[in-house]
């Protein structure tokens, strides 16, 4: 069996696609994946993300402010409110991305910190999303004593050096489709270079499509195509990378 640690279930194609979620679910439920985590990214967009999954006990849910959406409605008494609720159980998306918005750099950092401390306050993991902002994302983690609540570095792209800091605060790495792409090299070396034991596999559906489905819209299922890209770099079995990444999924999430 297999789990996609990070998705985006209210964002997918519902028009042309998928029937409606439960389609989406039925889908990935063939291909053998059996559990969802759908990842918030504005908090007026919580509650409608919530209300389309509460019906699926195997999908859960996580809230959070996007660093690429910090300037969006923003209070900490709604998050700690949406954050509260038993279907979530991470905190995030939050973390720093310079690349798209340096601009707004100051502000993320608030945001991120914000998010930090709550994950502390609830000891609920945190999902975080990190681009061209390595030092200032470990020392806010850091700081902010997230090794106490963990997490994970979601759809990582870092370098090996950045990984294991990861790993040093307790926290997992998140592969995405992106591994199956060809210029992805130094992501495939760190794949082979860290333990099984350490990571998630991830589709951040809609977006990042793997191999050979690139071009079109991800969802849920693909996150299999994944796994089976990690198994051929570590030489291992796809059953074995299933296993155990469903097993740090569990670990990490529903503890």
């Amino acid at each position: 069996m297999f789990v996609d640690s990070h998705c985006h279930l209210d964002k997918l194609n519902y028009d042309d696609l998928h029937i409606n979620v439960e389609d989406v679910i039925n889908k990935a439920k063939q291909a053998n994946v059996t559990e969802l985590l759908s990842v918030g990214v504005t908090l007026d967009s919580f509650p409608k993300m919530l209300e389309l999954i509460t019906p699926y006990d195997n999908v859960y849910a996580s809230c959070g402010v996007h660093p690429l959406d910090v300037e969006s409605a923003f209070s900490l008494e709604t998050l700690h409110r949406h954050a509260s609720h038993e279907k979530v159980v991470a905190i995030g998306e939050t973390g720093l991305d310079y690349h798209y918005k340096p601009e707004t750099a100051g502000l993320q950092k608030e945001r991120f910190e914000q998010q930090v401390e709550l994950a502390v306050a609830l000891s609920k993991p945190l999902i975080i999303h990190t681009r061209n902002a390595r030092e200032d994302t470990l020392e806010i983690l850091r700081k902010g004593g997230a090794d106490k609540c963990g997490g994970v570095i979601h759809c990582f792209t870092e370098d090996l050096p950045f990984a294991e800091a990861a790993l040093d605060l307790g926290f997992y790495i998140s592969i995405s489709g992106i591994v199956t792409f060809r210029q992805a090299t130094e992501l495939k070396e760190v794949v082979k270079a860290l333990p099984l034991e350490k990571l998630l596999i991830e589709t951040d559906s809609p977006y990042l499509a793997p191999v050979p489905h690139r071009g079109k819209e991800n969802q849920p299922a693909y996150v299999v195509e994944v796994a089976a890209y990690i198994a051929q770099l570590k030489g291992c079995s796809l059953a074995e990378v299933g296993q155990k990444t469903t097993e740090n999924f569990r670990n990490l999430f529903l503890r």
